[in-house]
């Protein structure tokens, strides 16, 4: 018997490496998430959406309260931009360790330590009496906010296929989008009702809220999905194979067996082309069970991998190795900046020429938050309808490329309603023009951006859900990756930003700004024409590598 086993798992080797790297997409798994019933779908977005309002709002709502904090706390003018870029740069950076952590944790334990650790920063800072402890809060608040930026578009991944991305990520995108947009207002609102505190002690609250919807919430993270947890199994069983033990030896055939097999994405029975050896299947429907053999062999279940396999940095690098990869994150950083410049510059601007106070810039500056969430929400729609379509003339095939091309029409006017911003906030024009340039500036970055999934107007719709697309099996890390992109821009943004305006002004600024515009339209319009080529370069010589 052990040597009829033996002989199957032989047989088996062959065909594996000849596809060492499947379509792992659609590899079988238990309780598949995208067979899940469309309620229940909708009740996973609803929660992630609602969780990744928490970044928005706690890097928003705090800005009313600049002031009153300045008194009470004695803190200087640079204290204060310390908590803000600080902020910034740990809600940027810190997603790569929580898609590393995701990728063995899973999604759910990731989602509700983080909650939790978002929430203690909250208390902890509404209690605070000096500068130095509200800074270090801030800090714990973006460490905690950071994780559903990451993972939320990495969780619609597990549960919907490629051609219903585009829409589901445009509605999960509109909800971060209200917490940048929102945030000033309530922030206004509490700040002048009662102080500073209740900023802290509502965004706490609410963490309380979102690590409550989480309890109960069904974990989508399927290892065998996961190219970052199959090669940390690899790592692991290449190890104990090197000791000489044929348990090992044999966990690793399994392990194989269980990445090969694939579905079709309207979830058909496996195939030959799926499975190549009945044996396999066989391997897979009894991966919980031990092995029948005469030896004391280990199910694959029982190989327990720790934070030791955890290597954050792997992963960061065959995201960043491919070119299309990296073509689309410098684009999709420049298109971040912007939108964190012009928030950040608006409020200046009403601030002295229009002697606005915060509660009436936050109005204001809401017509860009819902410029960016009709470009959200709309934008999906027509890049699902745009990869489809494409999709059908190409014989059924797609690639993740088709979804750029949703974006061509926008590039049109995003530049032009940048600049024109920038000459109506220099001729200190009527407040409502400005209002109708946020708003096309907004809408516009969100359909015209590349990134793949965040908060603030930039990745979305079409292109957000690019990253995802192009990096199967690596979702995670490739949001995160653009998050750590988005996070470097968002602060070298926020320092130049103020000193630019005060030396060139708003229409210089923003005739700048048109001009990077364009360059990340470019960008994006090469990724469109090679990105392709470049991504199935690197696929083919990721299979030789994992073959040899």
């Amino acid at each position: 018997m052990a040597n009829g086993h033996q002989n199957a798992l032989e047989d088996a080797r062959a065909p594996a490496k000849s596809a060492a790297i499947p379509d792992i997409e659609h590899a079988v798994v238990v309780d598949d998430p995208r067979e899940w019933s469309k309620a229940r779908k909708l009740v996973v977005v609803a929660t992630v959406s609602a969780a990744s309002m928490i970044a928005g709002l706690g890097g928003n709502i705090y800005n009313p309260a600049i002031s009153q904090i300045e008194q009470q706390l004695h803190a200087s003018s640079g204290e204060i931009s310390l908590s803000l870029s600080l902020f910034i740069v740990i809600q940027g950076a810190v997603p790569l360790l929580w898609s590393a952590l995701s990728e063995f944790w899973g999604r759910k334990r990731v989602y509700l330590a983080s909650t939790a650790l978002c929430m203690v920063g909250c208390i902890v800072g509404a209690l605070s009496k000096r500068i130095g402890v509200l800074i270090g809060m801030r800090c714990i608040q973006a460490l905690g906010s950071s994780a559903v930026m990451s993972l939320g578009a990495a969780t619609l991944a597990d549960i919907y296929e490629p051609s219903q991305r585009g829409t589901m990520m445009g509605i999960y995108y509109s909800a971060p989008l209200l917490g940048p947009s929102l945030g000033p207002i309530l922030g206004g609102v509490l700040t002048e009702g009662f102080n500073w505190r209740a900023t802290f002690w509502f965004l706490a609250i609410f963490s309380g809220v979102i690590f409550m919807l989480f309890i109960p919430f069904k974990d989508t993270f399927r290892r065998e999905r996961s190219l970052v947890y199959q090669a940390a199994l690899k790592r692991r069983l290449a190890h104990q194979s090197a000791k000489g033990s044929e348990a090992s030896s044999l966990s690793q055939v399994t392990a194989v067996s269980r990445i090969v097999p694939v579905k079709n994405e309207k979830s058909s029975p496996p195939t030959k082309d799926g499975i190549t050896d009945l044996a396999l299947e066989r391997d897979l429907e009894k991966q919980k069970q031990p092995l029948s053999t005469e030896t004391d062999a280990a199910p694959l279940d029982e190989v327990k991998l720790s934070l030791a396999d955890v290597n954050p940095v792997k992963p960061i690098v065959h995201i960043l190795r491919r070119m299309n990869n990296l073509t689309i994150l410098a684009a999709s950083g420049l298109i971040f900046a912007f939108s964190y410049s012009i928030a950040y510059t608006c409020s200046r601007t009403l601030a002295n020429k229009y002697n606005y106070n915060a509660l009436q810039i936050g109005l204001v500056l809401l017509a860009y938050g819902v410029g960016s969430l009709f470009g959200s929400v709309l934008g999906g729609r027509y890049s699902d309808y745009v990869f489809r379509k494409l999709k059908a003339q190409n014989g059924g095939v797609s690639s993740a490329e088709m979804r750029l091309q949703s974006t061509i029409v926008p590039m049109f006017f995003l530049p032009p309603s940048v600049i024109a911003y920038g000459w109506v906030c220099e001729r200190h024009v009527h407040v409502a023009a400005i209002c109708v340039m946020l708003f096309l500036s907004g809408f516009f970055s969100i359909r015209a951006d590349p990134r793949a999934y965040d908060t603030s107007r930039s990745i979305y719709s079409s292109t957000l859900a690019y990253i995802v697309d192009a990096n199967t099996g690596r979702s995670s890390s490739a949001v995160a990756t653009n998050s750590a992109f988005r996070g470097v821009s968002a602060f070298v943004a926020a320092e130049i930003a103020v000193p630019l305006q005060v030396s060139i002004g708003d229409g210089g600024l923003y005739t700048l700004w048109g001009g990077i515009m364009l360059l990340s339209e470019l960008l994006i319009l090469l990724v469109w024409w090679k990105g392709g080529a470049w991504r199935e370069k690197w696929e083919l010589k990721e299979r030789s590598i994992s073959s040899s």
